[in-house]
């Protein structure tokens, strides 16, 4: 089965159907692996942090503040455990200590802590002072809501802090430590949470990045002038910058877009911008002279399921 692109255009419209079929069969995810990027986090070290917070806190049975802050400085995994046991983002952690402490700590702030401590896990934090009571704001919130139970919400709600080990303030905690969890309510709260959810996150560049990659080789193997653009950069005549553009964005021949997607709700967006560039090189144009030639190089079940789409 050929694909759309290796033959004339009367023959793709002709048979369309067969056509989306034969784009369809190529389509491939690889979300069984994923890049463990900079920032992964191996067990025994996730695993040291905890260990050193059990001992700050006498096996869970205290929260003092001041301890756990000293000992997060010197130990920085710390606060990566006690989010991790909160259920929160940096940016989510961040937000709420700015709230009951009364100190600015910025999203970004959290995001760049949060990057260097799981990039070099065993450095002591060192900074300014406004640092370092940032992170004691952080730690101070994250002890105060591990100490006491969720507060009561309507049926229709459920309570971040509604888990297994942080339903009951720190008596839960203890005892999950004590104990360990049971087998049921881990699986349950692993549902809720996405397994690998996180780490996707945070390496969704990189996964993306491996298909750009496949397209630079593909242009230098062929010996083919081209420019790829940075995120969020700005060219002259696109409201969006392409991810490639050949020769040059001074001269515009063929632009690439190289997009991966294992949803449908996402494939919708990334289908969007690729039919956008094609209006931009059409706009003001002859039906047979486009400005420039638009290419879609993509990947991932997510464009699997939308069949108007690829059409």
């Amino acid at each position: 089965m050929k694909y759309p692109f290796e033959v004339p255009f009367s023959e793709v419209q002709s048979n369309l159907e067969t056509c989306v079929s034969a784009v369809f069969s190529s389509l491939e995810s690889e979300f069984l692996v994923l890049p463990k990027g900079q920032g992964f986090i191996d067990y025994p070290i996730f695993e040291q942090g905890y260990e050193t917070l059990k001992r700050t806190t006498h096996g869970f049975h205290d929260m003092p503040c001041q301890a756990v802050t000293e000992a997060a400085l010197q130990s920085p995994m710390i606060l990566i455990v006690l989010r991790t046991m909160l259920g929160f983002t940096p940016s989510e952690l961040a937000y709420i200590a700015s709230q009951r402490s009364g100190v600015e700590v910025s999203q970004g702030f959290a995001r760049s802590l949060d990057r260097k401590i799981r990039q070099t896990p065993s450095l002591p934090l060192r900074g300014t002072d406004v640092t370092k009571q940032r992170v004691a704001a952080m730690v101070d919130t994250a002890c105060r809501l591990l100490s006491s139970p969720p507060s009561e919400v309507e049926p229709d709600q459920i309570h971040r802090l509604d888990k297994a080990d942080t339903r009951g303030g720190l008596q839960t905690v203890a005892l999950m430590s004590d104990i360990g969890v049971p087998y049921a309510m881990l699986l349950y709260e692993r549902f809720l949470g996405r397994p690998f959810a996180g780490h996707r996150d945070s390496v969704s560049e990189l996964v993306g990045d491996a298909l750009e990659s496949a397209v630079e080789d593909a242009l230098s193997l062929a010996h083919i002038s081209y420019r790829k653009t940075k995120r969020a950069e700005t060219l002259p005549g696109f409201d969006q910058a392409p991810d490639f553009v050949i020769p040059s964005e001074f001269n515009p021949q063929v632009v690439i877009e190289a997009k991966l997607t294992e949803d449908d709700g996402t494939a919708r967006d990334k289908v969007t911008r690729i039919q956008h560039l094609g209006e931009i090189s059409m706009a003001g144009r002859p039906p047979d002279s486009p400005k420039f030639e638009v290419v879609a190089c993509i990947a991932g079940r997510g464009f699997g399921v939308r069949r108007e789409d690829m059409k």
